[in-house]
C-alpha cells in the first residue's frame, strides 16, 4: 500500500475501511471462506472453491463474499469451509469436497440451516 500524503486521503481510506467491516457484519451478508494452505490444498481445496464459485455464479448469488485463508491448523479435516451469515455465529465444515461444498451452499446458505453431518465442533 502506498504512503498516506494526506489527511483527505487517510480520512477516505479510513471510510473504505469502516464500509467494508459494516458490510460484513450486515444481516443477510454472508462470507464463505475456504482454507487454502498447503494441506488444504493437497486434500483438494481448489475444487472446493471451483465448487463454491460454480454454484454462486449457477444460481446468480449475490451477498455472498468468498474468500480464502491458509492453515487453519486442522489438517486432519481438511479441506475446511467456514460460513459466516451476518452476526450468527461462523459454522466450520471439514472435509468439504465438491459436492459437500455444493450441498452446504443450497442447504445452509441459501436455506440457512446448517449441514450437520460436517459441522466440526469449535
Amino acid at each position: 500500500m502506498p504512503a498516506i500524503k494526506s489527511l483527505e486521503e487517510l480520512k477516505r481510506v479510513r471510510e473504505e475501511a469502516l464500509a467494508k467491516k459494516q458490510m460484513k457484519s450486515a444481516p443477510g451478508n454472508i462470507q464463505v471462506i475456504v482454507a487454502m494452505g498447503t494441506c488444504g490444498i493437497a486434500a483438494g481445496a481448489r475444487d472446493t472453491m471451483k465448487s463454491i464459485l460454480s454454484f454462486i455464479e449457477s444460481q446468480q448469488l449475490s451477498g455472498v463474499t468468498v474468500t480464502q485463508t491458509g492453515c487453519m491448523g486442522l489438517c486432519e479435516q481438511e479441506p475446511i469451509v467456514q460460513v459466516i451469515i451476518g452476526d450468527q455465529p461462523k459454522v466450520v465444515y471439514g472435509k468439504v469436497n465438491a459436492e459437500v461444498a455444493s450441498q452446504i451452499m443450497k442447504q445452509h446458505v441459501q436455506s440457512g440451516m446448517p449441514v450437520k453431518d460436517y459441522v466440526l465442533p469449535i
